[in-house]
């Protein structure tokens, strides 16, 4: 009996046995990438945008909230939002050119987000440290209190 020929698309795709291994000191050329497109991407002031917003929203929705709460959308500059259960969150940010769209969820847990009636409903600046540490679901506001240990 004559076998089937293999038809592309049935075929189980291959699996790298390294895939785990891209943080690794071999792979250097993957964190140059990420490097070359924080270089490309120029994130001036980030802002964050209290309010939660549809993550079906594209970058043009977004752009539209971005210019409803912040009056305009300024170059280099970054646009945060959360979905209402803080699950997702999405980066607006505009280059001079266009706008640049991300999204991000953790695997488990929520972003630590700010309550529209604590902020009172109002953008907030962050800085980048402040960012890096919600974007990996860490207690950005108390970024400065951590640094100190006062008792043991």
């Amino acid at each position: 009996m004559r076998r089937a020929p293999r038809v592309a698309h049935r075929i189980a795709p291959r699996r790298n046995r390294r895939d785990d291994q891209l943080a690794d000191v071999r792979h250097r050329r993957v964190r140059g990438v990420a490097a070359r497109v924080a270089a490309v991407i120029r994130i001036d002031a980030l802002w964050l945008g209290v309010e939660p917003v549809d993550m079906r929203a594209g970058a043009d929705r977004l752009l539209a909230r971005v210019v409803q709460v912040f009056g305009c959308a300024q170059a280099h500059h970054g646009y945060l939002f959360a979905n209402a259960r803080a699950t997702r969150i999405k980066l607006l940010v505009h280059d001079g050119f266009g706008v640049w769209c991300a999204a991000r969820r953790l695997n488990e847990g929520r972003f630590i987000w700010p309550r529209e009636a604590l902020a009172g409903a109002t953008p907030m600046a962050l800085t980048q440290q402040q960012f890096d540490a919600l974007v990996l679901g860490l207690p950005w506001q108390r970024l400065e209190q951590m640094r100190v240990i006062s008792r043991m």
